[in-house]
This record gives structure tokens, sequence and C-alpha cells, in this order.
């Protein structure tokens, strides 16, 4: 069943972000957004008060803690505003914001939990300035996601997410990585719990203010993504299971039915 005037809460998880915060924003379509929450991880620069000035709601990490411990904030405190749908926008300007409505469709429309947008639907990546090994390495690892997944997305790896609320109050982000490697975790959550995931082509921009991992990073990033679809898999087949996969639902029925037992 679809979502009638669902709420949208858009998130943006922000570091160093004053020189293209003020543009993001700018293109965001308000009359699809209900409120914008910005988690400041630590940033060096004016971002947290460009924030404030442009009437965002802003939550600020006194250092820097990392990428995925500020999407953690961003989610929990999105779900605590009362959130439908939470898309995560990056305020570095690299993905459109003016797609967010194409972003959350398939979501209202109840065809979707969960919708990627794409850098790899549409046109080449790499037209739009996308490195040379940064593509290569993405479709590399891709193809091993859904292999080890049972998918066949283009790819994994975007920056611009949205989420059905449901999803974000099963999965147990709390036990995910607060580094990059925290995006792929996240996805391997939702596998196993099965939801519904859709994608929707989006242009890049790649400039100078935009964020980009260099080689080296980029290089930690993809090992520590095979280390994680090896994990995934050994719990997918039962030979040695992970409790950061299981659904927080399904943690509690299990935690309720040991209590039950032992009375």
């Amino acid at each position: 069943m679809s979502l009638s005037k669902p709420k949208v809460v858009v998130v943006m998880p922000a570091y160093n972000a004053a020189k293209t915060l003020h543009m993001t924003y700018a293109d965001l379509p308000q009359d699809s957004v209900d409120l914008v929450i910005l988690v400041d991880d630590g940033s060096k620069d004016e971002t947290a008060r460009i924030a404030r000035d442009l009437g965002l709601e802003v939550f600020v990490h006194h250092r820097n803690y990392g990428y995925g411990a500020n999407q953690k904030t961003c989610y929990r405190e999105a779900l605590r505003a009362g959130a439908d749908i939470v898309v995560m926008v990056h305020p570095d300007y690299q993905y459109d914001p003016t797609l967010l409505p194409q972003i959350i469709q398939p979501i209202v429309e109840g065809q979707a939990d969960v919708v990627l947008g794409s850098r790899l639907m549409g046109s080449s990546p790499m037209a739009q300035g996308m490195p040379w090994w940064k593509f290569i390495a993405n479709r590399f690892l891709t193809e091993l996601e859904n292999k080890v997944f049972g998918l066949k997305l283009s790819e994994y790896h975007t920056g611009y997410r949205a989420f059905r609320r449901e999803v974000l109050e099963q999965v147990n982000v709390e036990m995910n990585s607060d580094a990059f490697i925290f995006d792929q975790e996240i996805m391997a959550q939702i596998v196993e719990i099965k939801m519904r995931i859709t994608e929707v082509p989006v242009p890049t921009r790649y400039f100078a203010q935009a964020s980009s991992a260099s080689f080296i990073q980029s290089s930690i990033y993809g090992l520590s993504i095979l280390t994680l679809l090896a994990r995934y898999w050994l719990h997918r087949t039962g030979l040695r299971r992970h409790l950061q996969f299981e659904s927080l639902e399904r943690r509690y029925r299990s935690v309720a039915a040991t209590a039950a037992g032992k009375n």
C-alpha cells in the first residue's frame, strides 16, 4: 500500500561542506521535503553556522567520528523526528538534489523499501568525471556483491539513498562500522531482511569541492567490502551467524522466547 503524504526527512552527513552546502540546499525541491537535518561530523570550517543560518536542524559531533558514525546520528534523529521516508543527500553537491522526487517516488507508490540513486545507469559516469580506476573498482565490487546478495543492481556505492522508515527501524545500524564501509554493511542488512530495493539513474558532478576518496582510501574501502562479503556469506550459509545481519525484530523475538523459556 502506498504512503499518502508521507513525512520526508532529508539527512545530510556533513564534513567541511561550507563551500557547497548552500547550493545543495537551494536545489532541494522544498515542496517535497518536510525537514532537513544536517549532522556536522567535527568540521573545521563554517558548515554548522551556515546550516543554522539556512534554518536546518543541526546536530554537531565535537570531533570527527567518521562517515558511518555520522549516518547513525542522521538516521536516529530522522526517526525521532517522525520521518516516513528518509533521504540521504550529500551536502557536497556531487549528487543532484533536484532529483529527490524521483528518488522517493517508488517508496511513495509502495513499489520499493529502499531506492538507490545509481551513477552507472544512463550516461557514462566517466564522461561525468569519475576516475577510470574508481569506475573499474565499482564495477568489480558490484559484480561480487550481486553474486553474494543474489541481486542485479547496477551499483551499491552511491551516496544518494532513500529508505522507508520501517527499514531503518529493523536494521541494526548501531552494530555497523563508523567508517565508510557502513554503506555496504547496511546494504547487507537490508538484503538479509528481504527489503525491496530499486534504482533510479542519477548524474553526478566531479569537481574540486566535491568530496572524493583518495586511491588509498578507496583501496582500504574495497578490501573492507571483500571482508564484509565473506562474513555475510558465512552468515547466509549458516556456517557462522552474525547478529549484525539479523533484524532487530527477530532479535527481540529471540530474546523474548528465551526469557519465556526460563520462566
